[in-house]
């Protein structure tokens, strides 16, 4: 049986599933933060280590300023409505990405941050303005400047995620088959399962079936 340390989700559809209900996309958004919530109580559940979310790519600059700024305004109101409830429940929040937001909300996420910092029992690792590719291009720019050597560890070590294990899981719901830019290294190793339901949809009965699927797979890493 696999264990399971870390689990990767794409958190794709929101914006369809608002106007599918015939309202409108932020609708979407806010509705698929109640899926998180239900997402880190199950990972708490499960004693699962690690859990990151694709909350905002660097391609996601392209979209409307209006439903740019409401993403960024529900995050706010999400972080001071739970990060109280995060350290009482010993959660850690890390952010990775280019934190280049307003002072009110990368002030937020560094307080978010400081106050959650020694907590263990489960880290959501927020990928934020995160995108892979740059994230890769800049490990090489940490390593020359280090004047290191380039190897497969010196690349991890210096990835925003270097201090926690790759995902044994990556989750894609929103029925698009790809990886849009999201942990390209990290994932070179992840059990992929792609859902057709639209992030809101999605539930712990979901969740929980991935999870029994990974735990059946013969993992053999390049092995027989």
């Amino acid at each position: 049986m696999n264990p399971i340390k870390h689990v990767a989700i794409i958190m794709d559809g929101n914006g369809r599933w608002g106007i599918n209900k015939k309202r409108s996309r932020n609708f979407g958004h806010k509705q698929g933060l109640k899926t998180v919530e239900k997402i880190i109580i199950e990972s708490l559940k499960k004693n699962i280590k690690f859990l990151t979310l694709f909350a905002f790519s660097t391609e996601n600059w392209k979209r409307p300023k209006s439903e740019i700024k409401f993403l960024f305004s529900l995050l706010e109101d999400f972080l001071v409505k739970n990060i109280k409830d995060f350290n009482k429940k010993k959660i850690k929040l890390s952010v990775i990405g280019k934190k280049k937001f307003s002072k009110k909300l990368n002030k937020l996420l560094k307080e978010s941050e400081k106050l959650t910092s020694k907590n263990n029992k489960l880290q959501i690792n927020l990928a934020l303005n995160y995108g892979s590719k740059s994230e890769i291009v800049n490990a090489f720019m940490v390593i020359k400047k280090k004047g290191l050597k380039i190897s497969e560890k010196t690349i991890s070590r210096n990835l925003y995620t270097s201090d926690i294990p790759d995902p044994d899981i990556l989750i894609r719901t929103g029925n698009t088959n790809r990886l849009s830019n999201f942990l390209l290294w990290q994932l070179a190793y992840s059990e992929i399962f792609f859902e057709k339901k639209l992030w809101p949809d999605f539930n712990k009965n979901d969740y929980n079936r991935i999870i029994n699927n990974y735990k059946k797979i013969k993992r053999n890493f390049g092995n027989i």
